[in-house]
């Protein structure tokens, strides 16, 4: 059942995730709200890329970041960050429908190299603040983004305030 509930929240959450990384437009793909922050276009292959880490936290038992090479392209290419989006999107859907209730429970482990850096925990636990959290996390960075550049923010969850001020 819990399974059940994050693949219904995952498909209802990706539609929001492909309207927000099409709203980014290529004028802006450099911006950067603070010099030690990304630019816009390092943010979105960023939420690109956590859809690929699916796969490692929900297929493997010790997911080795280190080990696991990704090839992502340019960050200053929408257009191939948005290919990698779908991609990893794919892979996500699939491992999500390959596990059951139970592996939820499973303990996983991230490591860099030799080093521990979350875990062990139970995999549902992960699921939830590693893989969705983390991706609503960085949408919301998105959508300052895209106001502090003064591009239209995509409606996730109905109207934006923009679109309430020009109803």
């Amino acid at each position: 059942m819990m399974l059940e509930s994050l693949i219904a929240e995952f498909e209802q959450e990706v539609k929001s995730t492909r309207k927000l990384l099409q709203s980014v437009p290529e004028k802006d793909i450099s911006f950067k709200p603070s010099p030690t922050s990304w630019s816009m276009g390092e943010l979105a292959q960023h939420i690109a890329t956590i859809y690929y880490w699916y796969v490692g936290t929900l297929t493997q038992d010790v997911y080795d970041m280190a080990a696991d090479r990704l090839e992502r392209g340019a960050p200053n290419d929408i257009k191939a960050t948005l290919d990698l989006f779908e991609k990893n999107v794919e892979k996500a859907r699939t491992a999500l429908n390959s596990i059951n209730d139970n592996n939820l429970s499973d303990q996983w482990t991230m490591k860099v190299g030799e080093k521990t850096v979350l875990g062990p925990m139970p995999r549902g636990i992960v699921a939830r603040s590693f893989i969705f959290n983390h991706i609503y996390h960085h949408r919301g960075e998105m959508i300052v983004y895209l106001r502090a550049t003064g591009n239209k923010v995509p409606g996730l969850y109905g109207p934006t305030y923009e679109d309430g001020l020009a109803g």
